[in-house]
């Protein structure tokens, strides 16, 4: 298949005492996400995006939340592994799009160095990398990150 299309799905509530990490990229908050790794909703997005394209099995499969070796682990490791599947399988990244939904913080400001980051780790331009905040609007009344990603793959063969 020339093209493939994935989604991503993460949600994490907000936790004191916890740091804050939004695209691997350590943000300035009171508050971190709760979670057996690091809790960052982006970059568990963007994995089950990468590997629900390529046809893998889940985050939740390949890096469990019953594993000690994954506890308060940098997201960037599973991120890694699933790139390197879909290189493996002989695909690229055409382009990213994803929505954090949150009332704060604010994305707005934090964005260029969120895409910036990514660019690094998924080694692609950042003209191939959408990020977008978007608030609750009164929706949910618990506190925390829902994050929605959607990312195109095109076959190297």
């Amino acid at each position: 298949m020339p093209f493939r299309i994935g989604l991503g799905f993460d949600a994490h509530e907000f936790e004191e005492g916890k740091p804050l990490y939004l695209g691997g990229v350590l943000i300035k908050y009171h508050e971190g996400l709760k979670g057996h790794s690091d809790g960052d909703v982006l970059l568990h997005a963007i994995t089950d995006a990468l590997l629900s394209a390529i046809g893998e099995p889940d985050i939740g499969e390949l890096f469990s939340d019953k594993d000690i070796r994954w506890k308060d682990a940098s997201s960037e490791i599973f991120l890694k592994e699933a790139l390197r599947r879909t290189r493996e399988k002989g695909y690229s990244i055409v382009n990213l799009d994803c929505v954090l939904v949150l009332d704060s913080p604010k994305i707005s400001p934090l964005k260029s160095a969120i895409i910036e980051n990514l660019s690094k780790i998924m080694q692609v331009d950042k003209s191939c990398i959408s990020i977008k905040g978007k608030t609750r609007e009164g929706f949910c009344k618990e506190k925390g990150v829902v994050c929605y990603c959607v990312i195109l793959l095109s076959h190297e063969g």
